[in-house]
């Protein structure tokens, strides 16, 4: 179907529009690159001070989102990853101030060796550059991005779903005023200002000016950007998260992790999806783990042998494995001991978090050894598997593919490093 002349000149002003942006933060970047710690921690804090100044006009914007979605009919946890309550308002400002007491990456030497001739050679940490950031719905991971790259010396633009625009466009207003006070660049945090998405594509396309994509959201919205993109991608499909009980599990312990990884925060990423069972433990586990579950309103989907111990619950079909629920649903699978839940991971994980709840020391070396997930837990619940609850500060996300960076992304996982190398008049032969 051929486009209206309309329609190619609003297509021509999104792709002006994402160009200029881009141009713009480039030279941003190379100001923010120069800047030392001092400068970038005011910005961090001045925004900070302006989020909490301005909270009321914040929510107001933000109630405009949550509205329109639910006129729209999202989902509950969706409506609950928008809302930018007093909580989450103070938590994004103390998330700033977090990431301004962190060390800073920029600038680390890495490592410093003199080569036989008399070289000396070493690593040093720099920025990455200009960052394009690809979300949904959460428009507090507006500002954890933004002091993420603000942090770590890269510009970002932003590019958050339609769903937050106005939550999105007023915390980008705040950020900018910020930098501007603190002497920065305010182009050096950018938010696309329009829900059309032929912004992501132009966006994509921009391999020159733009040096990595990071989408966080739902599956659809990943692949759709690793698909189409020019520029490299850190990429997360979905977290189909294990914890398996192993035969010597104190099963109190097993409860509490099982019922804290699935029931405290269903809809995200690091959400318990498969509990797996050790044969020896099921007859004692299962009636236990599932009066906890079930009281919190979890649906379980069992396979045949935990049917045995669970009847009258629904029976797990094929797909229920390899599924990331993001709700109070739960498949349940009695395997017969540390080899085969090792294979039912590595069958159906996504390569994110797994945990085994044990009191044997060889096994649980063996589970860390062999799963090759980005977060390995023993004894603990998945919910752990984020980069504040792990040390790293607010996260940019989670990444499950090995390059560059795996796991949650925090400030040294947003710089690279280059060579530097001393000589003293040295020539090759």
């Amino acid at each position: 179907m051929r486009r209206t002349s309309r329609e190619r000149k609003d297509k021509v002003t999104v792709k002006d529009m994402v160009v200029d942006m881009a141009r713009r933060a480039r030279e941003a970047s190379r100001v923010l690159a120069l800047q030392d710690t001092g400068a970038k921690n005011r910005a961090l804090d001045l925004i900070a001070d302006r989020i909490e100044a301005e909270a009321g006009r914040i929510q107001a914007e933000n109630m405009k989102d949550v509205e329109a979605a639910r006129t729209a009919g999202l989902s509950a946890s969706m409506i609950d990853r928008l809302t930018l309550s007093d909580k989450i308002l103070a938590s994004m400002a103390g998330g700033l101030r977090d990431v301004a007491a962190l060390p800073d990456p920029v600038g680390e030497v890495t490592g410093m060796w003199t080569r036989p001739n008399g070289l000396q050679v070493g690593r040093v940490r720099i920025p990455l550059g200009v960052i394009g950031f690809i979300y949904e719905s959460r428009p507090n991971v507006t500002v954890d991005a933004a002091a993420l790259c603000l942090k770590s010396g890269n510009a970002v633009i932003l590019k958050g779903g339609s769903e937050a625009i106005h939550s999105n466009l007023a915390l980008a207003g705040i950020i900018g005023q910020a930098l501007e006070q603190a002497g920065l660049p305010p182009a050096a945090v950018q938010v696309i200002p329009t829900t059309d998405r032929a912004a992501v594509n132009e966006m994509l396309a921009l391999d020159d000016l733009i040096d990595l994509i990071i989408p966080r959201g739902g599956e659809g919205l990943i692949r759709f950007v690793t698909e189409n993109s020019r520029i490299p991608v850190l990429k997360h499909y979905k977290g189909v998260c294990h914890v398996y009980v192993d035969q010597s599990a104190d099963l109190d312990m097993a409860v509490r992790i099982a019922f804290n990884s699935k029931v405290q925060r269903p809809g995200v990423c690091n959400a318990l999806e498969t509990l797996l069972v050790a044969e020896a433990e099921a007859d004692a586990f299962l009636p236990r783990a599932a009066e906890a579950l079930e009281g919190a309103g979890v649906e379980l989907r069992c396979c045949p042998e935990a049917l045995l111990r669970l009847p009258g619950r629904k029976a797990a079909v094929e797909s229920d494995w390899p599924a990331e629920f993001l709700d109070l649903i739960l498949a349940v699978k009695v395997v017969s001991g540390l080899e085969e839940a090792l294979d039912h991971i590595a069958r159906y994980s996504s390569q994110h978090t797994e945990a085994i709840v044990t009191s044997d020391y060889e096994r649980a070396r063996a589970f860390l050894a062999r799963v090759d997930s980005c977060v390995v837990l023993v004894n603990a619940s998945t919910r752990f598997s984020d980069g504040g609850e792990l040390g790293l500060g607010a996260e940019i996300g989670i990444n499950t593919s090995k390059l560059h960076a795996f796991g949650p992304m925090g400030l040294v996982e947003l710089t690279t490093t280059k060579f530097i190398v001393f000589g003293s008049g040295q020539i090759r032969g």
